[in-house]
């Protein structure tokens, strides 16, 4: 898989931005990645030295329209550590 296969989009919250000063980036990930998979496509991607990754499943919730019930899609997070070393991610400075 290419890097923009497995990288979905970037997880944009109040949350995720104030990691930027630690240097950590949050996306939503294929389902199927690990973490090599992760570290890899973000280093392809954006030019950075990833030191460590940090991912988690995100069920889906349950919503209601009128009488009609259904689950939204449950989708994988992973949160990206850069080296003290690396670049920012210019993407994301943008955002502040």
């Amino acid at each position: 898989m290419e890097a923009h296969d497995i990288i979905i989009r970037p997880i944009i919250t109040e949350k995720t931005m104030d990691g930027n000063a630690q240097k950590k980036y949050t996306f939503e990930v294929e389902k199927r990645s690990t973490k090599i998979d992760i570290k890899r496509a973000v280093e392809a991607a954006f030019g950075v030295k990833v030191s460590k990754v940090n991912t988690l499943h995100v069920r889906g919730r349950l919503r209601r329209q009128g009488r009609w019930q259904g689950y939204t899609k449950s989708w994988k997070k992973a949160v990206v550590t850069l080296t003290e070393d690396s670049k920012t991610i210019e993407f994301f400075e943008s955002m502040i």
